[in-house]
C-alpha cells in the first residue's frame, strides 16, 4: 500500500509569493501573516510536513482560515505548491505533468466534498459510477462496482433513486460511494460531514470508521470540529494561522496540549470518549486481598476507552487491572484516579504520571 507525504509545503497568494516563502523560512521579523498580508500578500499553509502511513485515518483541524483545506487541495494537486513536495506512491505529485497528474487523481486518489455535488438527472447508481465513467470503464463493469460499493455504504436498493429523493446523510453516503468505487487507495475528505445533523453526522462516523475496518483505505479528513477529530483520527494535525502547531494521537493532544491554542480547543471534548486505561493506569497490580473469594477480578485492555472502563470499575471493589493480550498485567487504574482523568483537571493529572 502507498503512503503520502507532505515536505515543506507552502501556499501564498498574491504578490512576490518566493520572496514571501524566503521569509517564512528564513522566520524573519517580516514574516508574521499580518504583516504579509498588508504587502499584499497571503499565507495560507506554512511549511507543513506530515507523513500518513497506509490505512490511516489523518485528520487536519483547525478554524476557518486555518489553511487546512488548501493544504488538502494541494495533496491532490488541485493547487500548486509555492514551495515544498508531495510524494504518494513513490511519486512527486508535484513534477508531474498535468496529463499524469490527472490519471493520477481518476485512479488512485478520490475526493469527498462538503456538499455532496450530486447529478440530479442522474440515478443514485450512475451517480456513484461517475468517476468510473470518467475512468472510460465499461458501463457493465461500472455499475457492478458502483453498486458494490452502494451496498458498502449502506444503501443497498436505492440504486434506481434520484438524488432527490434521498436525505441529506443518504445523499453523502452516495458521494462516499462513489468514491469507493474507483478503489482508489487514497481518500481526501473537505469537511464531509460538516452539513450534516448531529444524529446523521454521527451516524456517518460510524459508517467510516466501519468500512475502514474491512478496506483500510488512507484517509485524509478535514474537519474544523475536535471531537469528530478525536474520534475518527489515528493521528491529528491541529493548524492554526497556515501552521501545523501540533501533530499526535488524539490522546497526545488531549493530554499534552502543545500551547494554549490546543487548550482552549480541547476544554469541552469528551475525555471518556477518547482517553483510554494505558493514559491513566499507574504501576502496580491488584493486591490479592482486594479480590475477595465471592468476586472475580476484574481487567480491561489498554486501549479500553475511558467511558466502558467505568462501567467495569463501578462493579469493582478494587482498582481495575490493565492487561495486554497475553494476560500480563500493565498497570492498575484506581477509581479516584478514573474520576480525576473525567474531570477538568485530567491533563494534568495524566501529565504528573507521564
Amino acid at each position: 500500500m502507498s503512503r503520502l507525504q507532505a515536505d515543506h509545503l507552502y501556499k501564498v497568494f498574491g504578490r512576490r509569493p518566493d520572496e514571501a516563502v524566503r521569509k517564512l523560512a528564513a522566520a524573519e521579523g517580516a514574516a508574521d501573516r499580518e504583516t504579509l498580508r498588508a504587502e499584499g500578500t497571503t499565507a495560507a499553509v506554512v511549511d507543513a510536513s506530515f507523513v500518513v502511513e497506509p490505512g490511516q485515518i489523518f485528520v487536519v483541524m483547525g478554524l476557518s482560515g486555518s489553511g487546512k483545506s488548501t493544504l488538502l487541495r494541494m495533496l491532490n494537486g488541485l493547487l500548486e505548491p509555492t514551495a515544498g513536495r508531495v510524494l504518494y506512491d513513490g511519486a512527486d505529485l508535484t513534477a508531474l505533468s498535468p496529463r499524469e497528474l490527472r490519471a493520477v487523481r481518476s485512479k488512485k486518489i478520490s475526493m469527498v466534498f462538503q456538499h455532496f455535488a450530486l447529478f440530479p438527472h442522474r440515478s443514485v447508481l450512475e451517480n456513484a459510477a461517475y468517476g468510473l465513467e470518467v475512468q472510460g470503464v465499461p458501463r457493465a463493469e461500472r455499475e457492478k462496482r458502483a453498486a458494490e460499493a452502494l451496498e458498502l455504504c449502506g444503501l443497498g436498493g436505492w440504486e434506481s433513486s434520484w438524488p432527490d429523493e434521498l436525505s441529506g446523510g443518504m445523499q453523502q453516503r452516495v458521494g462516499l460511494a462513489r468514491a469507493l468505487a474507483t478503489d482508489a487507495d487514497l481518500l481526501l475528505m473537505d469537511e464531509s460531514f460538516s452539513a450534516l445533523d448531529p444524529l446523521i453526522r454521527r451516524d456517518m462516523q460510524d459508517q467510516l470508521l466501519v468500512l475502514q475496518q474491512k478496506l483500510k483505505k488512507t484517509i485524509v479528513f478535514i474537519t474544523h470540529d475536535l471531537n469528530e477529530a478525536m474520534r475518527l483520527g489515528d493521528r491529528i494535525a491541529v493548524m492554526r494561522d497556515g501552521r501545523i502547531v501540533q501533530l499526535g494521537s488524539a490522546e497526545d493532544i488531549l493530554v499534552r496540549p502543545a500551547d494554549d491554542y490546543v487548550a482552549s480547543f480541547i476544554q469541552d471534548v469528551d475525555r471518556t470518549r477518547v482517553l483510554t486505561a494505558a493514559a491513566v493506569m499507574t504501576d502496580g497490580a491488584v493486591a490479592p486481598g482486594d479480590c475477595p473469594a465471592d468476586c472475580s477480578c476484574r481487567a480491561v485492555a489498554p486501549d479500553t476507552l475511558l467511558a466502558d472502563l467505568c462501567a467495569v470499575s463501578a462493579l469493582a471493589p478494587h482498582p481495575v487491572a490493565v492487561e495486554d493480550a497475553d494476560g500480563t498485567v500493565l498497570g492498575v487504574v484506581p477509581q479516584e484516579r478514573l474520576l480525576a482523568a473525567m474531570g477538568s483537571l485530567a491533563g494534568q493529572e495524566v501529565t504528573a504520571r507521564a
